[in-house]
């Protein structure tokens, strides 16, 4: 093995070809032939154009007319869309190239130029790479529209056709060189040069089931198995069903001059379906769409598509629905028929989101339920979670929130409500605006912000709470007022400061000032020219009186501001005087009644005598400022 490499490669990177004049209508085929032929390699040749002709021809169905040659005047009629687009034209270049070995030296050697094109070879662009380097000449508008028609050329794209915006481009780039007198590309750039008549696509038709797609995933979102869309819900004026009608393409041509024929398009996907009047059905010219007259889920029964809102099931399982997540908004109604004891009728893991549940049975571990109105007839599981504006329970062991509960057995479960209403407690948190137990047994939790009522007392250990700031929102609303209260605080106590100061400083200049003042009027009276020293120094002070003016100003608003948040603050406070802890029956055993206070952050609390017939408690505040709770009456 050689050194340097093989001598074959290097003779022929160094051997030099005879000029060849040629005729041809492929260049870069004819390159490669005359490269071979010669031995070298196909990157060491160029060429030139010497003549370039254009022929046509209009064939007449399957007989071929004479080529005849276009006159260079002649080539933009070429370009009239009427007769350029007709199947039987037809439109071929030949081209007289003189073949020869590069030159050393070459002043474009860095000059980076490519020619390529769209897919359909209808556009055809100039592309100048970064990094490029080239140096003005007078000649170089000249000679880089002969590289470009060389570029062209060598991918059979014709010239002097399609290119009327070429002039302007290389007058562009030629005055950015010039400009530059050795202009280098720091970016990537690109022109378009040539553009001829881009076909029109065919469509087949196509039928598209819009309503079945709004559940799918991508890539990189985890797939829920359980949720296999057992019910497709649907909003009013959805897009349900998409029917899109063929559409025949319109013929082409592209700058190598080839005709491009659309294909013929294929109707295989009418629709054989019918719809209710649930459906509204809306036909154009490019389609048909099948959109919702109502909220519900779209259901096909036998051939005919409707909208409806009802649903009746024996249950919801991994095994026979998977999860249904219709959404609260969408006015659908389920009916989850299963009953057995021993079994769910929301199996485990599952997840119901629809406008309204009925729920004869169970719901299962780990299992969620959201609706605007539910009812279960069954038991919840510790784990389940169950959300709903009005909802009904008969057995809760579970977490469930909402506007108004009803309960009628609470089993050591959690209740986060507005209004609640316990028939049977035994064990459990509640927490609402409003709690009423019917029977309370012990170990109960129960935190309300202005009403805890126990009809019937039967147990012990159980905690009464009233918090003003139960609801996470009212918490939040506390906290930022607070916060503004502090920030409220320090900056009325630093303007208050600087009025003081600002203040003794006008009264202690007051003097000077109406002196320097009586000056300045006689100065003016008599013609005088002023001092500048007394107009500075009237300037300045009346400067100190405009800031005075403003802070108190400042002082005004920042105060009453503060004195609006403060009352705001003081209303929370004022809300738990107005609660109240309601016994019914006498206490028993070991029970604790808390007030929480916002202002000061306390909690105050009681413990019931056993035996005590008081009934109603409230928190009052005492003449030394503190605060007790007392039974009062109703």
């Amino acid at each position: 093995m050689s050194l340097f490499g093989s001598s074959k490669t290097s003779t022929s990177s160094l051997k030099k070809i005879r000029p060849t004049v040629v005729r041809t209508q492929n260049v870069a085929k004819e390159l490669m032939s005359i490269a071979k032929s010669n031995d070298v390699n196909v990157n060491t040749i160029d060429f030139n154009i010497l003549e370039v002709q254009t022929y046509t021809r209009l064939n007449k169905g399957d007989k071929e007319a004479d080529w005849e040659e276009a006159a260079a005047e002649d080539l933009t009629e070429l370009e009239d869309k009427g007769a350029i687009l007709d199947k039987n034209f037809q439109i071929k270049q030949m081209y007289e190239i003189e073949i020869f070995s590069k030159i050393e030296n070459d002043p474009y050697g860095d000059f980076h130029l490519a020619v390529g094109a769209n897919a359909t070879k209808c556009k055809v662009y100039l592309s100048i790479r970064e990094g490029s380097k080239v140096s003005y000449n007078p000649r170089f508008e000249q000679e880089l529209l002969i590289l470009i028609n060389k570029s062209k050329v060598r991918a059979n794209i014709l010239i002097n056709i399609f290119d009327e915006m070429l002039p302007d481009i290389v007058s562009k780039i030629a005055a950015h060189v010039r400009v530059e007198e050795k202009a280098v590309y720091d970016k990537n750039e690109a022109h378009l040069i040539a553009e001829a008549y881009e076909p029109t696509p065919t469509t087949n038709d196509a039928l598209i089931f819009h309503y079945d797609k709004k559940d799918t995933v991508n890539d990189k979102e985890k797939v829920d198995y359980a949720n296999r869309g057992f019910i497709k819900s649907v909003h009013k004026d959805e897009l349900l069903i998409e029917y899109v009608k063929i559409k025949e393409g319109k013929p082409g041509r592209n700058c190598r001059g080839e005709f491009m024929e659309p294909k013929e398009p294929i109707e295989a996907n009418v629709p054989t379906f019918t719809t209710d009047d649930t459906i509204k059905v809306v036909e154009s010219e490019k389609n048909i769409e099948y959109r919702a007259v109502e909220n519900g889920y779209i259901a096909l029964e036998g051939s005919v598509y409707t909208i409806q809102s009802d649903v009746d099931i024996g249950e919801i399982s991994f095994k026979t629905t998977g999860s249904i997540t219709a959404g609260v908004d969408s006015d659908v109604n389920i009916s989850v028929k299963e009953t057995d004891a021993v079994k769910d009728a929301i199996g485990a893991g599952m997840s119901v989101e629809v406008s309204e549940i009925d729920i004869e049975g169970n719901v299962g571990s780990n299992a969620k339920v959201i609706a605007l109105k539910a009812n279960i007839g069954g038991q919840t599981h510790k784990t389940a979670t169950i959300r709903a504006d009005n909802l009904s329970i008969n057995v809760h062991k579970g977490k469930a929130y909402g506007k108004n509960i009803h309960i009628t057995r609470l089993e050591h479960g959690e209740v986060d409500g507005d209004i609640v209403e316990v028939s049977q407690a035994m064990g459990g948190h509640i927490r609402a605006k409003e709690i009423s137990i019917e029977l309370c047994g012990s170990y109960v939790n129960a935190t309300a912000s202005r009403l805890i009522e126990i009809k019937k007392l039967q147990g012990s250990e159980n905690i009464f709470t009233i918090d003003p700031v139960l609801k996470k929102s009212a918490q939040e609303g506390l906290n930022e007022n607070q916060e503004s209260i502090m920030e409220l605080e320090n900056s009325v106590k630093n303007i208050k400061k600087e009025i003081d100061t600002y203040t003794n400083l006008v009264k202690d200049n007051q003097a000077t000032f109406n002196d320097v003042k009586k000056r300045l009027i006689h100065y003016k009276k008599n013609g005088v020219k002023m001092p500048t020293s007394f107009v500075k120094q009237y300037k300045q002070f009346q400067k100190v009186q405009e800031h005075l003016v403003n802070i108190k100003k400042e002082f005004n608003i920042k105060n009453d501001q503060l004195n609006l948040l403060t009352t705001k603050t003081a209303s929370f406070q004022d809300n738990i005087f107005d609660a109240r802890i309601i016994n019914r029956d006498k206490w028993t055993g070991y029970n604790e009644i808390i007030f929480k206070l916002v202002d000061p952050p306390i909690e105050v609390s009681m413990k019931p005598p056993e035996g005590s017939p008081d009934k109603i408690f409230a928190i009052v505040e005492l003449e030394d400022g503190t605060y007790e709770i007392e039974a009062v009456k109703e």
